[in-house]
């Protein structure tokens, strides 16, 4: 059967603040924090970074046609880093694709939703039914890869940003609070 839209499960429930250790190289400089992202509302989420000691490097709210900054350290803030930061984020955040057209190889089905003048590619394990790749492409070539890795399918304990075109590579390793 063919699919018409496709829901990413992951940063999609309201009640679960998504807490991550983070590490970001980005042209062989290393940045290491925690990653939160909290969905506010249908279409918005609420992303901050903060270092280990807790000094806060950014916070967003973010959804996919509207961006604020709550607040950005000032080395950050340029208009390059910001506009990669908002397109990783809404990629990583997006919780619905509309599906143009569907394939299979050996391992996975592969949905492909259009996004303006890009292609989102959805990589979903025939095995294991959970989406680990989406491909966010021109019509050339592959922009940014995004790597889940999942045991279920309400978080993903491994998420990896990499990009294509410039050296940025955000790493997510889900951060198991310990119980109260």
């Amino acid at each position: 059967m063919e699919k018409t839209t496709f829901e990413v499960p992951y940063f999609s429930n309201p009640a679960i603040d998504y807490v991550y250790k983070a590490n970001i190289t980005v042209y062989g400089k290393e940045l290491t924090g925690i990653f939160i992202a909290k969905k506010i509302n249908d279409n918005k989420h609420r992303v901050v970074f903060t270092t280990e000691f807790g000094n806060k490097l950014f916070d967003f709210e973010i959804s996919e046609t509207d961006f604020k900054v709550n607040f950005i350290l000032e080395e950050l803030d340029r208009k390059m880093v910001m506009n990669t930061l908002v397109a990783d984020f809404r990629l990583l955040l997006r919780n619905h694709y509309t599906i143009s057209e569907q394939f299979e190889n050996a391992e996975n089905t592969v949905f492909l939703a259009l996004d303006k003048d890009k292609m989102n590619y959805l990589f979903v394990s025939k095995s294991t039914k959970k989406l680990n790749k989406i491909i966010h492409s021109s019509k050339r070539k592959e922009i940014i890869n995004l790597l889940y890795s999942s045991e279920n399918n309400i978080f993903a304990e491994k998420i990896v940003i990499q990009h294509q075109n410039i050296k940025l590579k955000i790493e997510l390793n889900y951060f198991n609070q310990p119980a109260n």
